[in-house]
């Protein structure tokens, strides 16, 4: 039988990418009404990161190249070729990355490699963890990447509060080719048809129902 994990209780976090960080910042605090907080560099200095709370375990995260020079190719989601903000991916929290992979891979997707990830906080401190890595994730970037942290404490305790996660759904040309990909990774999440590949979180927030996509 398989066991499929609502949304809800697994979503770690959102990934919302940007080509400048601070402007990111901005815009989401009118939006939302919570600032973000930075969060520190990751990826040997290249990019960097702001942090809000969506309660119950999972979090907004903003990234964008640190603009210090020339940007290189390769960077995390293709952050070098963003020229405007958007929604990109999301991350499904697991207590055992290999066996989530391997079950994924038994009903016909491959999740990607697992590799070691980690981000120098601001205090001087580092959190670190494992994820998946996938150069092409199906459905054009809709399907989720697993995480599994190996430190505390986790950003959604001490990113700013004040907002909370509703919803997440995407859109898809091909809604059930994508499905069958969320199938396999016991993920259960609306998709529906649409013109082209979108993610859409709604969050309760200050200013109200938002949605951000």
């Amino acid at each position: 039988m398989t066991v499929c994990y609502h949304l809800a209780t697994m979503l770690d976090h959102l990934v919302y990418a940007a080509p400048d960080l601070d402007q990111a910042i901005d815009d989401i605090e009118r939006r939302l009404g919570v600032r973000p907080a930075p969060g520190g560099k990751h990826a040997g200095g290249l990019t960097h990161n702001a942090l809000l709370s969506l309660g119950a375990g999972s979090y907004l995260e903003l990234i964008a190249p640190v603009r210090d020079g020339e940007l290189k190719a390769g960077l995390p989601f293709a952050l070098e070729t963003v020229t405007e903000p958007r929604l990109i991916a999301w991350a499904v929290s697991v207590d055992d990355i290999e066996r989530r992979v391997e079950a994924a891979k038994k009903k016909g997707y491959d999740p990607g490699a697992v590799v070691r990830g980690g981000r120098d906080l601001p205090d001087g401190s580092s959190l670190n963890w494992r994820l998946t890595i996938k150069p092409q994730p199906a459905g054009d970037g809709l399907a989720p990447f697993l995480i599994q942290w190996l430190s505390d404490p986790h950003p959604s305790t001490t990113a700013p509060a004040g907002c909370q996660f509703v919803a997440l759904r995407a859109e898809h040309p091909d809604p059930a080719g994508i499905e069958a990909v969320f199938d396999a990774l016991a993920v259960e999440m609306e998709t529906v048809g649409g013109p082209a590949p979108r993610l859409i979180a709604t969050f309760d927030t200050p200013n109200g129902r938002v949605e951000l996509s």
